[in-house]
Order: structure tokens, then sequence, then C-alpha cells
């Protein structure tokens, strides 16, 4: 409809139908070649220059090649808490943790409990007791504080059971080998300290194995006890604070190999052996690498756990046995 409105004027001005038909079609192509000129022009201002698409797919596949290697045993958390935050939840966790066992000693008497006249099993059922009630406390404490910092980045106080065996980030696979390096380095250090120490060794009397020596292999009741408190409720104490908070919170200031020896040197200190500091200091060391390689606190809890329940079945054991289990602890 519109060539047909168009082609009368055409012919006035023009003259012929091929004339006008030429003349037409010469001023289309110009059209077309500036409006494609202008097209070109203005995507080169865009886009700052041409593009080529034909790398694409390359590129993307050798940076997904080099993130699928790129282990995260060496980058830091993303804490969203300043050093203020870090020193007085860690100095809270510290205070709780005593002024707990404060509470409970003084609470004993006035429930109408004589320690002295309790069974072993009574013993190691308060036990168990005493330290649910002090690992509710002092997680309460990091959880309600931390929680005023949300939404936290993913990698923090995770739990993943997912994907287990996987190379970078399996939980499983990597408390397997943290656990197998742990024993390793563990064995070499106390056959290292009783080659260079020619003293005899410290008396462990104040230990806390030695204290629980009583409670080891005398009941089923017992060893259940001691299982739940040292391979269940004291790792998943103890990883949450020594690795989960403040382990991660020091990576906000020093690289992550660095945080991982500064915790761990806490971690053995606060244990009050001294006598045990290499050997709890190479543990600690294998926790925090290892939690650093799968941001996922089941891993070093896994290790803990297998650590704390390994030495408790095999001194039962060896009581069973009818070995002076506290003879071998202080020969070792």
């Amino acid at each position: 409809m519109i060539t047909s409105l168009a082609q009368p004027s055409l012919y006035c001005l023009f003259g012929s139908p091929e004339q006008s038909h030429s003349i037409l079609l010469k001023r289309s192509k110009s059209l077309l070649r500036l409006a494609t000129t202008r097209f070109a022009r203005t995507n080169k201002r865009r886009l700052g220059g041409p593009t080529c698409f034909f790398n694409a797919e390359k590129d993307s596949k050798k940076n997904n090649k080099k993130s699928e290697w790129d282990w995260p045993v060496l980058k830091r958390w993303d804490v969203p808490w300043e050093w203020q935050t870090a020193s007085l939840t860690s100095l809270a966790c510290g205070l709780s943790f005593v002024l707990t066992g404060l509470v409970e000693t003084v609470a004993i008497p006035y429930l109408g409990l004589q320690i002295q006249e309790l069974s072993l099993d009574e013993k190691a059922e308060l036990l168990f007791l005493d330290q649910g009630i002090v690992t509710a406390v002092v997680l309460g404490v990091i959880y309600g504080i931390s929680n005023a910092f949300k939404p936290l980045p993913e990698d923090l106080f995770r739990y993943d059971l997912r994907e287990p065996f996987n190379l970078q980030k399996g939980w499983l696979l990597w408390a397997g080998i943290g656990l197998s390096g742990a024993v390793l380095a563990i064995a070499l250090t106390g056959a290292a300290m009783s080659l260079f120490n020619g003293e005899a060794p410290p008396q462990r009397e104040t230990d806390a194995l030695v204290q629980l020596l009583p409670l080891i292999g005398s009941s089923s009741i017992s060893t259940a006890c001691l299982l739940g408190v040292t391979g269940v409720l004291a790792p998943i104490l103890e990883e949450n604070v020594f690795r989960g908070f403040f382990m991660v919170s020091l990576t906000k200031w020093v690289p992550t190999p660095v945080a991982v020896i500064i915790s761990a040197a806490v971690f053995a200190l606060a244990h009050l052996t001294p006598g045990q500091f290499p050997q709890l200091f190479v543990l600690g060391t294998a926790l925090g690498f290892s939690y650093a390689q799968t941001r996922n606190l089941l891993t070093p809890i896994t290790i803990h756990a297998f650590w704390n329940s390994g030495v408790i079945l095999l001194l039962t054991f060896l009581q069973l046995q009818g070995y002076d289990i506290k003879e071998l602890l202080q020969a070792t």
C-alpha cells in the first residue's frame, strides 16, 4: 500500500518508473550502509573495542580447570567481625568454661550428692552431664555472638555431610588423611622426645587422662560415658572454639597457615599439660590444616573424636588384659 501511494510522486519527480526505481534502490543502499556504520561505531564505543567469542569456551574450561585444583587450604575466611569481638568472645568462652565448673561444684552439695559416696558408674554419669552442660553453655556464647553478624558466610560453622570422599573437600577423606598424618607425626614426636630427653619423665598425676583411669574399664556404663565425653562432646566443643571460631578469626589478620599454628599452640596450652604440649600441638596442627582444606567442621571433629575414642578404647583393652595402664602412661 505504501509503495502504490509513493509511485505517483516518484513519477512526477523523476519521470519514468524505471528511473524512479533506480534512484530509490540507490538511496536504499546508501541508507543501509549508513545505518550499518553507525551501529558498528555505537557497539565499539559500548564494548570498548572488538569482541571475539571464538576462544570463550576454551578460556572458560581453562579457568574451571584452574579453580578445580585451587586448594582452599591457603585461603582466608571472610570474617565479618573485628578484633574486639574476637577477643571478647574468646574471653567469654574461657570465663563460661570456668564459671560453669564453679557453679556445678557449688550446686552439687545442695543437690544432696556426695562425690566420695558415689559409685564409679554414677561418677561417670555425672562427668557426662557436666561435660554436656559446659558444651551447651560455651557453644551458646559463640553462636549467640556470631548470630549478631547474620547472614554469615557459608563456610563459617559449616556442617556438611555431602560428598564425604570428594578429593578437594571430602570431610571423611580428609579426616582419614589428617588422622593418619597426626598419628605418624605424634609417634615421631614422641620418639624424638624420648631420644633427646635424658631425664626421668615428668609426673602426670594432674593429667585429665590419669584422673579418668579409675573409670576406664570399670563397667560398660563407665566406658559409654567416657566415650560420650571424649569422643562426642569434647571434640564438638573444642573444634568449634579453637578451629571454628578462634582459628577462623585469626585469618582476618594473618595467613591461614599462621592461624593454624597459633590456634594449635593455644589448643595445646589450654589443656594445661606441659608434658603433652608437643603431641597436642602436632594434633592441633593436623586438625587446623584439615579444617582449612575442607571448610567443614565435621573434618576436625571426626579426627578429634577418633583420636580420643581410640585412646579410651585402647586403654580399656589393656586394662582388661591386666596391664597397669597408669604405669604405661607414666612410661610414655
